[in-house]
């Protein structure tokens, strides 16, 4: 079973129009208020944080609603409700001591009731309750949760959270997690007022009420429309109100149609900071006027995938005219060699330079799922021991260079060799060629239509028309969402190459990547791969029952930290082989901006959801940040963070009592 990840919106948001933050109203005349501006793509389905997994409620929510936990500017965790905690010797119960002064407040800014232990309790049983989509990131970690969650135990006094008082917090977990500190900046583990969810029953998180929530944190929302603008107030009583440095932040809704608008805008002076986007043709006015305050930001952990539909069953949105052409395409995609073929004739660079722009376009690729830095072993990074597992598979990849920043894995010879192996064994099975590939394009998006009309031209070229028809269905955006990252059932989900699909990490371990994949996790490999069933026959035709042993022997290493992550660095490399999933580029950062956000201010955060969508830290300045401050800043943090992060190390060892 995976015990960890859940699923986030950034392959269909962040990585289609990028991150972008802004000030409204700071540095100008027109208020003396510091707003902080951020534009969303994609409207929250529900405001219940503790039963979504997607990003599009998370990035609201973060703001308002804060956990035992945070992440402070280098990474760290940092105390937020939780003033301190304590882990047994022997790793399986975590106790958390919470701080007095921290309330409930509605939307109006009303004290509700005082945060309490229970409200973290009322938080877990809540998510097991309405099944959340992000249970499987503690549900075999907390003893007994598994079982409460399905049916066979009904009685949730057996589930290892306990309320110890009113102000202590205490989890036991079934066996030893050394990044479970990093689970509790995630919604799923977030508080709740129980009377307060009671109170409100199915209106709990209504995704158009502000008020269908209460909040603990340095925000208040004050509204919320569709499709146009969500609006934080700063929580004048909020505990923690002195570091709080801006009155509030916005929220407006980009469809991603005009990229130049960020930039004008901004010039204009509504935004603190935008995105910008080399690759559209009035970029070259932009470069020139802010020549001295463009900078590039730093690849994040989040990851933006191509991923195949190994078990199609809806035709609404197809450019197929048989029912052969249907069953030619199954059996391709379930062919390793084909969807090899595949992930080498991608041209990554060119796929980043549709928005970056070909001088920017290096920096954001990635070719391994798993980060190559996110975890090193025995002196080794994560990526240097995928290689070397990876050699073993074949000679296709011997000498593969795994590193972000460079494409390692196109290849036209490569492509063009592994598909002449499929085109064999599949016209042995009597497939006609071409093969057909439907892929939903959400055509008001600029640069994801570029992108998909990039992957279009890298495989037809790369293997020929004649083998390969890429059949881009250009659709309006709720539709093409409601068949990939919406659909509700994996018979829903109508096509075979999806591009809008992403990851964002929940903790610091490689699980959080590689667990998503196992059989068994619906709400994920219906979304990556068009299944639910854990018994499907097609995944285990392309041989996930393998992929899901590696990833058990992986887990189940709890002692030795250096083993684990080699165990799953083997399964990363069978991933990789597989080509299932093909990672492209970076979902957040590695991109071109221009700012008025004092440089490194806001919260930092490989994993979690206090990351750069908390607000919290954020400071904003009444000039433009030049390039040269910028990188002085970007050094700066750099050597204070690796010192702060080697301090936060030395000091996990006094939490063991």
């Amino acid at each position: 079973m995976r015990k960890s990840n859940i699923l986030l919106a950034a392959g269909l948001t962040l990585l289609s129009v990028g991150l972008l933050t802004a000030c409204s109203g700071g540095g100008s005349s027109q208020s003396s208020k510091k707003i902080y501006s951020y534009v969303f793509t994609s409207d929250p389905t529900t405001l219940d944080y503790i039963q979504s997994a997607k990003v599009s409620t998370h990035e609201l929510t973060t703001n308002g609603v804060d956990g035992l936990l945070e992440n402070d500017k280098y990474g760290n965790l940092a105390p937020s409700i939780a003033e301190d905690w304590t882990v047994s010797p022997d790793g399986l119960v975590y106790t958390y001591k919470l701080r007095k002064d921290a309330k409930w407040y509605t939307a109006d800014g009303e004290e509700y009731a005082d945060v309490t232990a229970q409200d973290f309790v009322a938080g877990i049983k809540h998510a097991a309750d309405v099944k959340s989509d992000a249970l499987p990131l503690i549900q075999d970690s907390i003893k007994g949760l598994s079982e409460y969650a399905a049916g066979t135990n009904k009685d949730f006094s057996a589930v290892g959270v306990k309320a110890l008082d009113d102000h202590t917090v205490q989890y036991t977990l079934n066996k030893p997690e050394t990044y479970w500190n990093s689970k509790t900046t995630s919604g799923v583990m977030m508080p709740v007022n129980e009377a307060f969810l009671e109170k409100q029953g199915k209106e709990f998180g209504q995704a158009t009420k502000a008020d269908s929530i209460l909040y603990n944190g340095p925000f208040i929302m004050k509204s919320i429309t569709s499709k146009s603008s969500v609006e934080f107030e700063k929580n004048p009583n909020y505990w923690d109100k002195d570091k709080v440095k801006i009155d509030g932040v916005k929220l407006s809704y980009y469809d991603g149609s005009d990229q130049d608008s960020l930039a004008r805008t901004f010039g204009d002076g509504g935004y603190s900071l935008a995105r910008l986007y080399p690759a559209t043709s009035s970029y070259s006015s932009i470069a020139e006027k802010y020549k001295d305050n463009i900078f590039m930001t730093e690849a994040g952990a989040g990851v933006g995938l191509i991923s195949f539909n190994i078990d199609r069953q809806s035709y609404n949105h197809t450019s197929k005219t048989s029912d052969e052409q249907k069953e030619a395409t199954k059996k391709a995609l379930l062919n390793k060699d084909f969807r090899q073929a595949l992930a080498f004739a991608l041209n990554r660079e060119s796929y980043s330079a549709q928005v970056n722009g070909e001088d920017a376009a290096k920096p954001a690729v990635r070719n391994l799922f798993v980060p190559p830095t996110f975890v090193q072993a025995n002196g080794k990074e994560f990526g240097t021991l995928v290689e070397e597992s990876l050699a073993s598979y074949g000679d296709e990849w011997k000498g593969i260079k795994l590193d972000d920043g460079q494409d390692g894995l196109h290849n036209t010879d490569k492509a063009k060799a592994e598909f002449a192996k499929a085109k064999q064994a599949l016209a042995n099975e009597g497939v006609q060629f071409p093969i057909h590939l439907d892929v939903p394009v959400t055509q008001n998006s600029t640069n994801f239509v570029n992108r998909m009309q990039s992957l279009k031209q890298s495989l037809e070229e790369a293997l020929g028309k004649d083998n390969v028809s890429v059949d881009l269905q250009m659709l309006a955006e709720d539709e093409a969402l409601n068949i990939t990252f919406n659909a509700e059932a994996a018979s829903q989900e109508d096509w075979d190459i999806n591009g809008l699909v992403g990851w964002e990490p929940d903790y610091q371990d490689p699980s959080t990547y590689l667990d998503i994949l196992v059989p068994g996790n619906s709400t994920q490999t219906r979304t990556y791969l068009g299944f639910e069933d854990k018994d499907n026959a097609a995944a285990k035709a392309v041989g996930l029952d393998e992929y899901s042993k590696l990833i058990e022997e992986a887990g189940n290493e709890t002692q030795d930290v250096d083993k684990r992550y080699e165990k799953y660095a083997a399964a990363q490399a069978w991933l990789t082989d597989s080509a299932l999933v093909v990672p492209t580029m970076s979902s957040r950062g590695a991109a071109p901006f221009i700012s008025r956000i004092v440089p490194f201010t806001n919260s930092y955060a490989q994993t979690g959801t206090k990351d750069a969508n908390y607000h919290k830290y954020v400071e904003i300045s009444d000039e433009i940040v030049t390039t040269k401050d910028y990188q002085k800043a970007q050094e700066k943090w750099k050597k204070e963070k690796e010192e702060s992060n080697k301090k936060a190390q030395e000091d996990l060892a006094k939490h063991v009592k």
